[in-house]
């Protein structure tokens, strides 16, 4: 019998190879291709539920961790490198509103509906709210922007992109108020703690060390490089380098590593924003992203039907649902008023608020630091969730977003 290593080496690679053709075959149908990976996932782990082994993120919680760390911070190194809109509060007017009223209202919502629906105690109930909060820029590609200067970037798509590329990083503080509550409870030197460390300086060493990354490579790559003819043009795996480098360096310094690692991107992006060199950039990330993302949402679809879903009760499923079809649209909506952007804009992307892999890395990441109560509770009402977001998002977002154009903005 073929021993699992090699089994998996094989399932990775036909995810792989499938990576070429089954984007373009969803596109064609409609459909986002992460709900057919998550089909396959489910009928490999049907056919061959013993050979396999275990799709549960309860069984391997570091390894979790580990693997959804890297595809998000890939992903966040993509995601900035192809946003072409340079920074100022009014031109990011729309992405700003959605981090700061939309998420924070999504959180105090969640957080309320788990106390008080779920009853849930208030670390669990805190800890679903920051998981839920934040959108996923690893299973957006069908809302976001395309490569770097490319026209048809839409106010909805520079919207919904640069908001997953602020909000990974931006909602990790109450994913640590959630830790710091479940280890040290509620105290006035615990709070004063999160705030002073957790919110203001990690956010904070998060954007400067970030800034001081991008800038240093841009520097490298577009005057040196190109002064003393040093750099191919094919040589797009630098974007990997400076993921790691700048995700490093961060978290050696406590700060958050997912904040830095965009703005990095971003950074690197306007330092000679009309470069050919980002194209090579933003393609080589994008490979990478595809290639683990393929992988990971086999193994998701393996645990649906592995029994991840086993604790979900009514009021769990419930939740899931008011928060993608209510919640998220609302306070977005609600955020987004006084805003300029035109109405049935204004619905798609307060529509798309896509949940994925961050809301995974999130929970195993607090899992890892401390005991929760309702873990597998938990677990269960992430999975429903991110599974009704890759079903509902990923059949209307290809009409809905063709449906308001690709207007530039």
């Amino acid at each position: 019998m073929m021993n699992q290593y090699i089994l998996l080496m094989l399932i990775a690679g036909v995810a792989s190879i499938g990576m070429a053709f089954i984007p373009a075959l969803a596109k064609k149908l409609g459909i986002s291709y992460a709900i057919v990976y998550v089909a396959i996932g489910v009928l490999i782990y049907l056919i061959w539920p013993e050979v396999l082994p275990s799709p549960l993120p309860q069984k391997d919680n570091s390894l979790v961790v580990h693997l959804t760390e890297l595809i998000v911070i890939i992903s966040l190194m993509g995601t900035g490198i192809k946003i072409d809109r340079s920074f100022s509060f009014r031109k990011w007017s729309t992405p700003l509103r959605l981090i700061f009223i939309a998420m924070i209202l999504a959180i105090l919502i969640s957080a309320l509906l788990g106390v008080f629906f779920l009853e849930l105690n208030l670390s669990a109930a805190i800890l679903l709210a920051a998981v839920l909060a934040p959108t996923d820029p690893v299973l957006a590609a069908d809302v976001q922007v395309g490569p770097p200067n490319e026209r048809g970037k839409s106010e909805p798509r520079f919207a919904l992109t640069s908001e997953a590329g602020l909000n990974d990083g931006l909602a990790f503080p109450f994913t640590w108020l959630a830790i710091v509550i479940a280890s040290q409870g509620i105290s006035s030197s615990s709070i004063w703690h999160w705030t002073w460390f957790y919110l203001i300086y990690k956010i904070a060493g998060g954007l400067v060390i970030g800034w001081l990354c991008g800038k240093m490579v841009g520097y490298l790559v577009f005057s040196i490089s190109e002064k003393y003819r040093l750099l191919k043009a094919s040589d797009g795996f630098l974007a990997i380098s400076l993921t790691f480098i700048t995700y490093a360096i961060t978290e050696s310094f406590h700060a958050y590593g997912f904040i830095a690692v965009f703005i990095a991107g971003l950074t690197l992006r306007h330092y000679e924003k009309g470069h050919d060199y980002h194209q090579q950039l933003h393609s080589f990330t994008d490979q990478m992203e595809r290639m683990l993302l393929a992988v990971l949402l086999i193994f998701f679809g393996g645990s649906l039907v592995g029994g991840i879903l086993v604790p979900l009760t009514f009021k769990m499923a419930l939740v899931s649902l008011g928060f993608v079809v209510l919640v998220r649209p609302i306070v977005s909506y609600i955020s987004l008023l006084g805003n300029s952007t035109p109405l049935r804009e204004k619905f798609a992307i307060s529509f798309f608020g896509i949940r994925g892999m961050g809301s995974i890395y999130y929970l195993a990441f607090a899992f890892g630091e401390v005991k929760f109560e309702h873990q597998d509770a938990l677990w269960a009402i992430v999975a429903f969730t991110i599974l009704i977001s890759i079903i509902l998002h990923g059949l209307t977002a290809a009409p809905v977003m063709q449906r308001i154009g690709n207007k530039e903005a």
